[in-house]
């Protein structure tokens, strides 16, 4: 498989925004939330919201968390192939002044994968559940901010891991509405 095109000129017209927004978590209080937002983000919301709609809802609770928990495989085999595919080092590798305020999970920054997991999840959970955008939408907002904040990720990662997760989510509601695997 080819090499992507190199990513150095977009990379310049972010690294600005990367520095203004890595700066927040120099003051306490943001640092605390974003790194809060995060670590949920890591997998420990999903579960537990998922755990939350099967003890909440029975048999369709138990639909919706498979959906979930099926869309998040695919979604974590697309992201670990485009994070070996495009190699992109993370914001804080190319430059000493932007902090890594957490530990990342691996190596490269694009795509998000914080962001393509909270974009899918959240738009196939309040596919089932409207009700539950009032809480997933800000949420998932959150991760995605929280990502460029803490030094991890560029804006461009952020924005196509948003981008790949609603695609990813469409297909997996198409999916389930064409096959008929229950209410929606």
């Amino acid at each position: 498989m080819p090499r992507p095109p190199s990513p150095e000129r977009p990379l310049s017209m972010e690294h600005g925004w990367c520095l203004r927004a890595n700066a927040l978590c120099a003051r306490r209080l943001p640092f605390r939330y974003f790194a809060t937002v995060s670590r949920l983000g890591d997998g420990v919301f999903w579960y537990a919201l998922m755990g939350v709609l099967v003890a909440l809802d029975g048999l369709d609770g138990l639909r919706a968390s498979l959906h979930l928990a099926a869309t998040g495989f695919v979604a974590l085999l697309l992201y670990k192939r485009l994070k070996r595919w495009t190699r992109r080092p993370r914001p804080s590798a190319r430059d000493l002044r932007i902090r890594a305020w957490v530990a990342p999970l691996d190596e490269f920054s694009f795509p998000s994968g914080h962001t393509l997991h909270a974009v899918a999840f959240s738009v196939v959970a309040v596919a089932h559940y409207p009700l539950l955008a009032w809480l997933l939408v800000p949420f998932a907002a959150s991760v995605a901010l929280s990502r460029v904040v803490l030094g991890l990720h560029y804006p461009s990662d952020v924005l196509a891991a948003t981008g790949i997760g609603g695609v990813l989510a469409a297909a997996s509601l198409w999916l389930v509405r064409t096959v008929g695997m229950g209410p929606l």
